[in-house]
């Protein structure tokens, strides 16, 4: 049986054409990596996403180095509507460039409005 509670392969329910949409951000820095996923761990067809997110990145100013990976970014640090998609968290695509250290930050437009803002 087949818990999709902990089972990686729901984490990312869009096709990679979806990424054409994705906005990328850079970062100063993440230096903790012990949270990120490889996406061939939740995606069968992983090559056909990272080839969209490696173009993307590139364009932008990446060097080319360092591993492409993924942070899953929990439900409770968005304000909103608490729908079934929502309450699955987010997912960003993430490099972190060898070179400079810079993080690179591939996800959906908007993303970090609905962040919650301590006052």
């Amino acid at each position: 049986m087949i818990d999709k509670h902990r089972d990686k392969k729901f984490i990312i329910e869009y096709d990679p054409i979806h990424l054409n949409h994705f906005v990328v951000t850079s970062y100063e820095w993440i230096d903790n990596l012990c949270f990120t996923i490889n996406p061939s761990e939740c995606l069968e067809n992983a090559e056909e996403y990272l080839e969209i997110v490696k173009n993307k990145f590139l364009n932008e100013g990446w060097f080319g180095d360092g591993e492409i990976e993924l942070i899953w970014i929990p439900p409770f640090m968005f304000e909103g509507t608490r729908t079934s998609n929502f309450i699955k968290g987010k997912i960003i695509w993430h490099v972190k460039q060898k070179e400079d250290g810079i993080s690179w930050l591939l996800h959906e437009p908007n993303f970090f409005e609905n962040i919650i803002k301590s006052e």
